[in-house]
């Protein structure tokens, strides 16, 4: 809903100025979605050269976007408080609010190899940012607020994965404790919250169509904490091959779901699909880096050539959309 205490800018055509109010948070999840690509791309190109051309590439384009992203949704707070109160006291959207420092992480964490200052300033700023968005998320599951059983989705899961990304460059750039600390409260909650999310998908109502696509995300958390853990230890032991294997499961599970993916219709919930295959590919690459599997490797490679796919959809069913005029309209 759009903030009525506020007049409409005269300047301003009703339309635009509805639209700026329901310009979502959920927005940031291309950004993590380009940035994923970005660092594929990056884990790819050992093997294949011309790989690092394209990375560097998706990170001109994705550093662009999410700038642009977030000054339109700067400008929405500032136009329009209430309409982020509102996201964010809604029982889903509350999640997405981290991928703003998500994107932080990611986008410092493409950066480092071309500009090590500037990433880690970059980097400092998403930490600060992840800190202070995971304890006012989970702050505000624990409130007086009652939350009902379908407004628990795997979308959850996203304040944890955005805490276990933290240390895959914080361990480069020697916050090893920072890291750790990071590294522990995002496998917390990620082993409480998929406790709640698989009792809720066993025991109770399907998740709704426009949601289903959040499937996707139960691979991200084991993938990025495997890329974490390895960057921390260096190693690749019993826990890392758990957290690596836990990840090919869960996106072999979300494999037996595309039949149903591929009837929903078009939402910004479909940007889902995007991180978290990145996350695996880049894991894939990163255990045969340090294993040596040809296995691994070619896993690695299917991952990337489907997410590469994945995201030229994306980008031009969320172009039709805006053509369309679909994106940014009343829930």
């Amino acid at each position: 809903m759009s903030d009525t205490t506020q007049a409409p800018d005269p300047n301003m055509p009703p339309e635009e100025f509805s639209r700026l109010a329901h310009f979502p948070v959920t927005f940031f999840a291309i950004v993590m979605g380009l940035m994923g690509l970005t660092l594929a791309l990056h884990a790819g190109a050992p093997a294949m050269p011309m790989l690092e051309a394209a990375s560097s590439l998706m990170l001109l384009i994705g550093a662009a976007v999410m700038i642009a992203i977030a000054l339109i949704y700067v400008a929405k707070a500032l136009r329009h408080p209430a309409a982020v109160a509102e996201e964010w006291h809604h029982p889903v959207k509350l999640a997405f609010f981290p991928t703003i420092s998500i994107s932080l992480l990611l986008l410092a964490t493409a950066v480092f190899p071309y500009n090590p200052t500037l990433a880690e300033y970059v980097w400092l700023l998403g930490v600060a940012g992840q800190g202070v968005l995971t304890i006012a998320v989970i702050s505000g599951w624990i409130s007086h607020r009652s939350f009902q059983v379908g407004h628990l989705t795997p979308a959850w899961f996203i304040p944890a994965v955005g805490n276990v990304i933290v240390p895959v460059l914080g361990a480069r750039i020697g916050y090893i404790e920072t890291s750790w600390l990071f590294f522990s409260g995002g496998m917390i909650f990620w082993i409480v919250l998929l406790t709640l999310v698989m009792n809720r998908l066993i025991f109770h109502d399907p998740i709704v169509a426009r949601l289903f696509p959040t499937m996707v995300i139960l691979i991200a958390p084991p993938s990025v904490a495997f890329l974490a853990y390895v960057s921390m230890t260096g190693e690749v032991d019993g826990v890392a091959r758990l957290l690596i294997y836990s990840g090919y499961i869960f996106a072999a599970l979300v494999v037996a779901q595309v039949p149903r993916l591929a009837k929903l219709p078009f939402a910004l919930s479909w940007w889902a699909l995007s991180f978290p295959i990145a996350a695996l590919s880049i894991a894939s690459f990163r255990f045969a880096q340090l294993d040596g599997s040809r296995t691994h490797h070619n896993i690695g490679f299917i991952l990337l050539v489907v997410l590469v796919l994945v995201v030229a959809g994306l980008i031009w069913r969320t172009g039709k959309a805006m053509l369309r005029g679909e994106i940014c309209v009343p829930e």
